[in-house]
Protein backbone atom coordinates (compact mmCIF):
# COMPACT_ATOMS: atom_id res chain seq x y z
CA UNK A 1 0.00 0.00 0.00
CA UNK A 2 1.15 3.45 -1.03
CA UNK A 3 1.41 6.39 1.28
CA UNK A 4 -0.96 7.67 -0.57
CA UNK A 5 -3.27 5.09 -0.62
CA UNK A 6 -3.12 4.65 3.14
CA UNK A 7 -3.47 8.29 3.79
CA UNK A 8 -7.05 8.07 1.77
CA UNK A 9 -8.07 4.66 3.66
CA UNK A 10 -7.13 6.70 7.23
CA UNK A 11 -9.41 10.09 6.00
CA UNK A 12 -12.10 7.90 5.47
CA UNK A 13 -11.69 6.11 8.14
CA UNK A 14 -12.00 8.91 10.46
CA UNK A 15 -14.57 10.64 8.39
CA UNK A 16 -16.95 7.57 9.06
CA UNK A 17 -15.67 7.21 12.63
CA UNK A 18 -15.94 11.16 13.63
CA UNK A 19 -18.04 12.74 11.52
CA UNK A 20 -21.29 10.91 11.95
CA UNK A 21 -20.84 11.40 15.86
CA UNK A 22 -21.20 15.49 15.12
CA UNK A 23 -24.34 17.47 15.78
CA UNK A 24 -25.78 17.82 12.01
CA UNK A 25 -25.21 22.04 12.29
CA UNK A 26 -21.72 21.17 13.07
CA UNK A 27 -21.34 19.05 10.26
CA UNK A 28 -23.21 21.20 7.44
CA UNK A 29 -20.84 23.95 8.63
CA UNK A 30 -17.86 21.67 8.43
CA UNK A 31 -18.81 20.38 4.88
CA UNK A 32 -19.41 23.78 3.71
CA UNK A 33 -15.86 25.10 4.98
CA UNK A 34 -13.92 22.68 3.41
CA UNK A 35 -15.72 22.99 0.77
CA UNK A 36 -15.37 26.95 -0.08
CA UNK A 37 -11.57 26.02 0.48
CA UNK A 38 -10.83 22.95 -1.94
CA UNK A 39 -12.80 25.57 -4.29
CA UNK A 40 -9.96 28.55 -3.30
CA UNK A 41 -7.02 26.38 -3.75
CA UNK A 42 -8.51 25.53 -7.09
CA UNK A 43 -7.26 22.07 -7.57
CA UNK A 44 -7.52 19.85 -10.50
CA UNK A 45 -10.84 18.77 -9.21
CA UNK A 46 -12.75 22.18 -9.05
CA UNK A 47 -10.70 23.24 -12.87
CA UNK A 48 -12.38 19.73 -14.05
CA UNK A 49 -15.65 20.40 -12.41
CA UNK A 50 -15.93 23.87 -14.30
CA UNK A 51 -14.60 22.34 -17.41
CA UNK A 52 -17.71 19.65 -17.19
CA UNK A 53 -20.16 22.52 -15.93
CA UNK A 54 -18.75 24.69 -19.34
CA UNK A 55 -20.36 22.03 -21.47
CA UNK A 56 -23.77 21.84 -18.99
CA UNK A 57 -24.03 25.54 -19.29
CA UNK A 58 -22.78 26.82 -22.46
CA UNK A 59 -22.72 30.58 -22.58
CA UNK A 60 -21.37 30.81 -19.41
CA UNK A 61 -19.08 33.50 -18.41
CA UNK A 62 -16.31 33.13 -16.20
CA UNK A 63 -18.02 34.60 -13.46
CA UNK A 64 -21.03 32.13 -13.75
CA UNK A 65 -19.12 29.23 -13.88
CA UNK A 66 -16.85 30.12 -10.93
CA UNK A 67 -19.88 30.21 -9.51
CA UNK A 68 -21.03 26.73 -10.05
CA UNK A 69 -17.95 25.44 -9.15
CA UNK A 70 -18.06 26.80 -5.84
CA UNK A 71 -21.48 25.67 -5.40
CA UNK A 72 -20.76 22.37 -7.02
CA UNK A 73 -17.97 22.02 -4.35
CA UNK A 74 -20.77 23.05 -1.44
CA UNK A 75 -23.04 19.84 -3.11
CA UNK A 76 -20.59 17.62 -3.37
CA UNK A 77 -19.16 17.54 0.33
CA UNK A 78 -23.12 18.21 1.49
CA UNK A 79 -22.87 14.69 -0.25
CA UNK A 80 -19.99 13.43 1.95
CA UNK A 81 -20.84 15.06 5.07
CA UNK A 82 -24.45 13.07 4.76
CA UNK A 83 -22.58 9.74 4.13
CA UNK A 84 -20.44 9.20 6.97
CA UNK A 85 -23.56 10.38 8.67
CA UNK A 86 -25.94 8.17 7.15
CA UNK A 87 -24.65 5.00 9.51
CA UNK A 88 -26.23 6.55 12.18
CA UNK A 89 -29.13 7.84 11.22
CA UNK A 90 -32.56 6.83 12.19
CA UNK A 91 -35.04 4.96 10.07
CA UNK A 92 -37.42 7.82 10.59
CA UNK A 93 -34.28 10.44 9.57
CA UNK A 94 -33.45 8.37 6.40
CA UNK A 95 -37.28 8.00 5.39
CA UNK A 96 -37.65 11.91 5.58
CA UNK A 97 -34.98 12.87 3.81
CA UNK A 98 -36.19 12.67 0.09
CA UNK A 99 -39.01 13.08 -1.62
CA UNK A 100 -39.61 11.87 -5.24
CA UNK A 101 -41.78 12.98 -8.04
CA UNK A 102 -43.19 9.85 -10.02
CA UNK A 103 -42.77 6.45 -7.76
CA UNK A 104 -45.15 5.07 -9.34
CA UNK A 105 -42.82 4.24 -12.55
CA UNK A 106 -40.84 2.12 -9.71
CA UNK A 107 -43.41 0.94 -7.65
CA UNK A 108 -45.50 -0.11 -10.86
CA UNK A 109 -42.75 -2.01 -12.21
CA UNK A 110 -41.67 -3.94 -9.19
CA UNK A 111 -45.59 -4.81 -8.46
CA UNK A 112 -45.27 -6.76 -12.01
CA UNK A 113 -42.72 -8.76 -10.68
CA UNK A 114 -40.51 -8.24 -13.85
CA UNK A 115 -37.23 -6.48 -11.99
CA UNK A 116 -36.59 -3.11 -12.38
CA UNK A 117 -33.04 -1.28 -13.59
CA UNK A 118 -32.55 2.30 -11.88
CA UNK A 119 -30.23 4.15 -13.65
CA UNK A 120 -28.53 6.87 -11.97
CA UNK A 121 -25.76 9.73 -12.70
CA UNK A 122 -23.96 11.44 -10.48
CA UNK A 123 -26.45 13.47 -9.11
CA UNK A 124 -26.55 14.61 -5.05
CA UNK A 125 -26.92 11.50 -2.97
CA UNK A 126 -27.26 8.38 -4.36
CA UNK A 127 -26.16 6.50 -1.38
CA UNK A 128 -29.22 8.42 0.65
CA UNK A 129 -31.26 7.63 -2.06
CA UNK A 130 -30.45 3.84 -2.13
CA UNK A 131 -30.89 3.90 1.88
CA UNK A 132 -34.42 5.32 1.04
CA UNK A 133 -35.29 2.43 -0.98
CA UNK A 134 -34.48 -0.02 1.15
CA UNK A 135 -35.82 1.88 4.10
CA UNK A 136 -39.27 3.65 3.27
CA UNK A 137 -40.17 1.46 0.61
CA UNK A 138 -38.70 -1.89 2.23
CA UNK A 139 -37.26 -2.91 -1.47
CA UNK A 140 -33.57 -4.85 -1.11
CA UNK A 141 -31.70 -3.94 -4.29
CA UNK A 142 -28.19 -5.03 -5.77
CA UNK A 143 -25.59 -2.47 -6.96
CA UNK A 144 -21.57 -2.51 -8.42
CA UNK A 145 -19.12 -0.46 -6.47
CA UNK A 146 -15.95 0.54 -8.22
CA UNK A 147 -12.50 -1.55 -6.55
CA UNK A 148 -10.46 1.43 -5.23
CA UNK A 149 -7.39 1.22 -3.58
CA UNK A 150 -6.05 0.04 -1.14
CA UNK A 151 -8.38 -3.19 -0.73
CA UNK A 152 -9.06 -1.78 2.77
CA UNK A 153 -10.80 1.54 1.90
CA UNK A 154 -12.95 -0.98 -0.95
CA UNK A 155 -13.68 -2.81 2.21
CA UNK A 156 -15.14 0.15 3.85
CA UNK A 157 -17.28 0.85 1.31
CA UNK A 158 -18.74 -2.02 0.39
CA UNK A 159 -19.41 -2.57 4.52
CA UNK A 160 -20.94 0.83 4.42
CA UNK A 161 -23.05 0.26 1.79
CA UNK A 162 -24.37 -3.34 2.86
CA UNK A 163 -24.76 -1.57 6.33
CA UNK A 164 -27.85 0.83 4.54
CA UNK A 165 -29.38 -2.49 3.39
CA UNK A 166 -27.65 -2.97 -0.36
CA UNK A 167 -26.13 -6.43 -1.64
CA UNK A 168 -22.42 -4.70 -3.43
CA UNK A 169 -20.91 -6.51 -6.23
CA UNK A 170 -17.35 -5.72 -7.50
CA UNK A 171 -17.72 -3.66 -10.67
CA UNK A 172 -14.33 -5.99 -12.31
CA UNK A 173 -14.61 -9.36 -12.81
CA UNK A 174 -17.56 -11.10 -14.99
CA UNK A 175 -19.41 -12.53 -12.16
CA UNK A 176 -21.49 -9.03 -11.63
CA UNK A 177 -23.64 -9.18 -14.86
CA UNK A 178 -24.66 -12.46 -14.28
CA UNK A 179 -25.77 -12.21 -10.62
CA UNK A 180 -27.58 -8.77 -11.81
CA UNK A 181 -29.14 -10.55 -14.31
CA UNK A 182 -30.63 -13.34 -11.95
CA UNK A 183 -31.62 -10.88 -9.54
CA UNK A 184 -34.03 -8.99 -11.93
CA UNK A 185 -35.31 -12.21 -13.39
CA UNK A 186 -36.37 -13.10 -10.14
CA UNK A 187 -37.88 -9.84 -10.17
CA UNK A 188 -35.23 -8.33 -8.46
CA UNK A 189 -34.37 -4.44 -8.12
CA UNK A 190 -31.23 -3.29 -9.42
CA UNK A 191 -29.31 0.25 -8.85
CA UNK A 192 -26.76 1.55 -10.89
CA UNK A 193 -24.43 4.87 -11.17
CA UNK A 194 -24.47 4.83 -14.86
CA UNK A 195 -22.93 8.39 -16.40
CA UNK A 196 -19.36 7.60 -16.53
CA UNK A 197 -17.81 4.69 -18.17
CA UNK A 198 -15.11 2.51 -16.27
CA UNK A 199 -14.83 0.05 -18.68
CA UNK A 200 -13.80 2.13 -21.79
CA UNK A 201 -15.89 -0.10 -24.02
CA UNK A 202 -19.61 1.67 -23.36
CA UNK A 203 -21.84 3.26 -25.84
CA UNK A 204 -21.05 6.01 -27.46
CA UNK A 205 -23.99 8.84 -26.79
CA UNK A 206 -24.65 12.57 -27.85
CA UNK A 207 -24.33 14.04 -24.13
CA UNK A 208 -24.86 18.02 -24.01
CA UNK A 209 -23.96 18.25 -28.38
CA UNK A 210 -20.48 16.66 -27.62
CA UNK A 211 -19.65 12.91 -27.39
CA UNK A 212 -19.31 10.71 -24.33
CA UNK A 213 -19.23 7.14 -23.51
CA UNK A 214 -21.41 5.78 -21.00
CA UNK A 215 -22.04 2.03 -19.62
CA UNK A 216 -23.76 -0.30 -21.87
CA UNK A 217 -25.27 -2.35 -18.49
CA UNK A 218 -28.16 -1.15 -17.55
CA UNK A 219 -29.60 -1.36 -21.76
CA UNK A 220 -28.05 -4.93 -21.42
CA UNK A 221 -29.92 -6.40 -18.67
CA UNK A 222 -33.17 -4.36 -19.95
CA UNK A 223 -32.58 -6.63 -23.07
CA UNK A 224 -31.53 -9.45 -21.25
CA UNK A 225 -34.09 -10.02 -18.80
CA UNK A 226 -37.11 -7.82 -19.69
CA UNK A 227 -36.51 -5.80 -16.63
CA UNK A 228 -38.09 -2.22 -16.48
CA UNK A 229 -34.98 0.67 -17.42
CA UNK A 230 -35.61 4.03 -15.49
CA UNK A 231 -33.49 6.67 -15.36
CA UNK A 232 -33.51 8.77 -12.03
CA UNK A 233 -32.41 12.13 -11.01
CA UNK A 234 -31.49 13.33 -7.80
CA UNK A 235 -31.19 17.18 -6.54
CA UNK A 236 -30.56 19.07 -3.44
CA UNK A 237 -32.63 22.55 -2.78
CA UNK A 238 -32.66 24.81 0.32
CA UNK A 239 -34.16 22.34 2.72
CA UNK A 240 -32.23 19.27 4.42
CA UNK A 241 -34.43 17.24 2.35
CA UNK A 242 -33.39 15.88 -0.88
CA UNK A 243 -35.28 15.97 -4.17
CA UNK A 244 -35.96 13.03 -6.68
CA UNK A 245 -37.46 11.78 -9.88
CA UNK A 246 -38.47 8.71 -11.37
CA UNK A 247 -38.41 9.17 -15.52
CA UNK A 248 -40.52 6.86 -17.88
CA UNK A 249 -38.70 3.29 -18.89
CA UNK A 250 -36.76 3.67 -21.36
CA UNK A 251 -38.01 0.76 -24.06
CA UNK A 252 -36.56 -1.78 -25.67
CA UNK A 253 -36.59 -1.24 -29.65
CA UNK A 254 -38.71 -3.44 -31.69
CA UNK A 255 -36.31 -3.78 -34.03
CA UNK A 256 -32.25 -3.97 -34.68
CA UNK A 257 -29.30 -5.41 -33.45
CA UNK A 258 -28.24 -5.68 -30.03
CA UNK A 259 -25.17 -3.33 -30.13
CA UNK A 260 -28.48 -0.98 -31.80
CA UNK A 261 -30.84 -0.86 -29.28
CA UNK A 262 -28.01 -0.64 -26.73
CA UNK A 263 -27.08 2.46 -28.60
CA UNK A 264 -30.57 3.73 -28.42
CA UNK A 265 -31.21 3.29 -25.14
CA UNK A 266 -28.17 4.44 -23.51
CA UNK A 267 -28.72 7.60 -25.39
CA UNK A 268 -32.19 7.65 -23.94
CA UNK A 269 -30.56 7.48 -20.58
CA UNK A 270 -28.19 10.37 -21.25
CA UNK A 271 -30.94 12.44 -22.47
CA UNK A 272 -32.53 11.99 -19.08
CA UNK A 273 -29.57 12.37 -17.33
CA UNK A 274 -28.90 15.84 -19.36
CA UNK A 275 -32.75 16.71 -18.28
CA UNK A 276 -31.64 16.49 -14.68
CA UNK A 277 -28.17 17.64 -14.74
CA UNK A 278 -28.97 20.63 -16.98
CA UNK A 279 -32.12 21.70 -14.25
CA UNK A 280 -29.59 21.61 -11.27
CA UNK A 281 -25.61 21.16 -12.46
CA UNK A 282 -24.52 22.05 -8.87
CA UNK A 283 -25.25 18.85 -7.78
CA UNK A 284 -23.43 16.85 -10.67
CA UNK A 285 -20.49 15.36 -8.92
CA UNK A 286 -18.64 15.19 -11.89
CA UNK A 287 -15.00 16.23 -11.10
CA UNK A 288 -13.27 13.54 -13.53
CA UNK A 289 -12.86 13.79 -17.56
CA UNK A 290 -16.07 12.55 -19.25
CA UNK A 291 -16.47 13.85 -23.35
CA UNK A 292 -13.98 11.87 -25.28
CA UNK A 293 -12.46 15.09 -26.70
CA UNK A 294 -11.11 15.26 -23.32
CA UNK A 295 -10.27 11.55 -22.46
CA UNK A 296 -8.33 11.32 -26.16
CA UNK A 297 -7.10 14.41 -27.65
CA UNK A 298 -7.11 13.72 -31.13
CA UNK A 299 -11.11 13.14 -31.00
CA UNK A 300 -10.69 17.35 -31.06
CA UNK A 301 -8.80 18.34 -34.45
CA UNK A 302 -8.24 21.64 -32.55
CA UNK A 303 -6.72 20.35 -29.58
CA UNK A 304 -4.81 17.89 -31.81
CA UNK A 305 -3.24 20.37 -34.31
CA UNK A 306 -2.27 22.46 -30.81
CA UNK A 307 -0.69 19.21 -28.97
CA UNK A 308 -2.85 20.42 -25.89
CA UNK A 309 -3.08 17.36 -23.34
Amino acid sequence: MSARERLADTLYGAGWSTVRRLPEPVAVRLGRTIADLAWKRRGKGVERLESNYARVVPGADPARLAELSRAGMRSYLRYWMESFRLPAWSAERIADGLDVKDLHHLTDGMAAGRGVVLALPHLANWDLAGAWVTTKLGIPFTTVAERLKPETLYDRFVAYREGLGMEVLPHSGGSAFGTLARRLRDGGLVCLVADRDLSSSGVEVDFFGETARMPAGPALLAQHTGALLLPVTLWYDDSPVMRGRVHPPVEVPGSGTRAEKTSVMTQALADAFATGIAEHPEDWHMLQRLWLKDLDPSRDPAKAREGTP
